[in-house]
C-alpha cells in the first residue's frame, strides 16, 4: 500500500502562492493573461490572478487549457485519459501569456501546452510559472517563476491538493510506494 506524507500544508502553500505573486508582479503588464493547464493549474491560475488583482493590477483574462490531445504518451497510456474542454474565450495574439502549472516535472506538459496555446494566438511572450519544480527534466524547459523545488525521488509521485478539486485542505502531498 502507498504511504502519503505531506510535504507543504496548507499556510506553506499560502505562503508559496503569495512568494510566486511577488515575483510575478515585475513581469506584468497591461495586455497580460493568466492559462492554467487542467487539472491543478487551472485553480492555481485562478488564485494567483485574485492575488494580483488584490494588489491594484489588472488582469485581462484567466482561462483554463486541457493539453491531453497534444501529450506525446496519449497513445500509449493504460487507460483512455478524460478530455476536458479548454477555456480560453479570449485572443492570445500580442499578450504576456502566464502559463500556470502545480507541479514541473519532465516537462513534456509543458511542452504540449505551449504548443496547444499556438492554437489560440501568437502570444508576445510566454511565461512558465509553476508551484512545485520537482526535477528530473526530459526536456530543456525550465520555469521562468517557481514557488519551491523539492529533491524528490525520481519515481515518487508528487501532488498539489486543492480545497477546489474536492480536497479536505489545500495541500502537497508524496505518494511512495506501490
Amino acid at each position: 500500500m502507498a504511504t502519503i506524507r505531506t510535504l507543504v500544508d496548507e499556510a506553506g502553500i499560502a505562503a508559496l502562492i503569495d512568494d510566486v505573486v511577488e515575483k510575478l508582479v515585475p513581469y506584468l503588464k497591461s495586455s497580460s493573461v493568466f492559462v492554467g493547464i487542467r487539472e491543478g493549474g487551472d485553480v492555481l491560475a485562478i488564485r494567483l490572478a485574485e492575488k494580483i488583482r488584490n494588489h491594484g493590477l489588472e488582469i485581462d483574462a484567466v482561462g483554463a487549457l486541457d493539453i491531453t490531445l497534444y501529450r506525446d504518451d496519449f497513445g500509449h497510456r493504460q487507460h483512455w485519459p478524460d478530455v476536458r474542454a479548454s477555456d480560453i474565450s479570449f485572443s492570445l495574439d500580442g499578450k504576456l501569456v502566464v502559463l500556470v502549472d502545480d507541479v514541473i516535472f519532465t516537462g513534456r506538459t509543458i511542452r504540449a501546452a505551449l504548443e496547444a496555446l499556438l492554437d489560440y494566438g501568437r502570444p508576445e511572450r510566454v511565461l512558465l510559472v509553476a508551484l512545485i519544480d520537482r526535477g528530473y527534466r526530459q526536456l530543456p524547459i525550465q520555469p521562468d517563476i517557481v514557488g519551491k523545488v523539492l529533491d524528490l525521488e525520481r519515481d515518487a509521485l508528487c501532488l498539489v491538493q486543492f480545497r477546489e478539486q474536492n480536497f479536505e485542505r489545500d495541500s502537497v502531498v508524496l505518494s511512495e510506494g506501490p
